[in-house]
């Protein structure tokens, strides 16, 4: 063999093996991890609370996930959520642990639990410093469910078609609220009502309901109740709703670790807008609003509600250790935010 065929056979040789290793880089690119996310909110509220969220992640991601976002009720009832999730039929789930019927001990705090937070900043405090976040990633994990993050949504205030200014105006009310919120109203003479978040408007238009202790007063603008109630009561049974983000433990453990932490991220952008967009909405729209009047309880009759509530966290507490750790907290956080003063706490 001469040189230059001996030459040829190198160089030849050498591009075969050049060419398998470039091989990969000119293959299909494997199609992205695909996951379906139900939240509890309706479509013009999802616009807030949810699509930010994800279209950050969608576009973070590169290619390498894609999350799909579903609203109210599209895929299941907000009440299957927690089933949905866990058997896998969704990949996860923005909700807050009562109405989506969660099987947990904390299943209560989700949502208003009665008086517990005075201010929206009140839940991240309580998760992220006083050990809620814990004690929902314990509980969840017991199920087969990743608790991602916990944020503060509006304050729980009622939206009625007639004025209330007493406690006595509440009797007999039927009203859409929060399981555990409605079952502590019930002291007062509510009547909770259960109901698809899309029907709660033509309830109201038709005489179903008499009103609505969902939201604060930038969720009645932006979803349309406020097109259908009249009055705004400025006294409210919560500062901040506690809502999280929640997914398939399975699915979670699936993904590599930068796209679990990209996600967390997203999701607690979201948390951060969705405080600063109700913390704003709620004054601008009380002060500048048209479309409700605002109404109020005298400070002295509401403080027995208030009494009632400290009531209701013994008689939670009373039913289980879990509970009753959650409770504590509850109470040991508002005692010191009290003791703090302004502006943590206003006498």
């Amino acid at each position: 063999m001469t040189d230059t065929t001996r030459r040829r056979l190198i160089t030849g040789a050498a591009a075969t093996g050049a060419a398998a290793l470039a091989a990969p880089a000119v293959a299909r690119a494997q199609d992205p991890i695909r996951w379906r996310l139900q939240t509890y909110a309706g479509a013009a509220l999802a616009e807030h609370v949810a699509k930010p969220a994800i279209d950050a992640f969608n576009e973070m991601a590169k290619g390498e996930m894609v999350i799909e976002l579903f609203t109210a009720d599209q895929l299941v009832p907000t009440g299957e959520l927690f089933r949905a999730m866990q058997r896998g039929t969704i990949d996860a789930v923005q909700s807050d642990d009562d109405s989506m019927a969660s099987p947990t001990e904390v299943a209560v705090f989700g949502g208003y639990f009665p008086f517990g937070c005075r201010f929206s900043l009140d839940v991240p405090a309580l998760f992220n410093d006083w050990g809620l976040g814990d004690i929902w990633a314990e509980e969840y994990a017991k199920v087969g469910v990743k608790w991602i993050s916990a944020g503060s949504w509006d304050p729980c205030h009622f939206a009625t078609k007639e004025p209330i200014r007493s406690l006595a105006d509440l009797q007999g009310k039927r009203v859409f609220t929060f399981p555990t919120a409605g079952r502590f109203l019930t002291r007062f003479g509510v009547v909770p009502v259960t109901l698809p978040w899309e029907d709660i408007e033509i309830a109201m238009q038709t005489g179903e309901l008499d009103g609505i202790a969902w939201s604060g007063i930038t969720e009645c603008y932006t979803v349309g109740w406020a097109d259908v109630t009249d009055y705004f009561l400025t006294n409210n049974i919560s500062g901040a709703w506690i809502g999280s983000f929640f997914a398939n433990m399975e699915k979670w453990n699936a993904l590599p670790p930068h796209l679990q932490a990209l996600m967390a991220t997203c999701f607690e952008q979201s948390h951060y807008y969705r405080q600063h967009w109700y913390w704003a909405g709620e004054a601008r729209l009380r002060v500048f609003g048209e479309k409700m009047q605002l109404t109020s309880i005298p400070d002295a009759e509401w403080a027995t509600v208030e009494t009632a509530a400290r009531e209701f966290w013994d008689e939670i507490a009373a039913e289980s250790e879990t509970k009753a750790k959650v409770v504590n907290i509850f109470k040991e956080f508002n005692a010191a935010m009290e003791k703090a003063g302004r502006p943590y706490r206003y006498t």
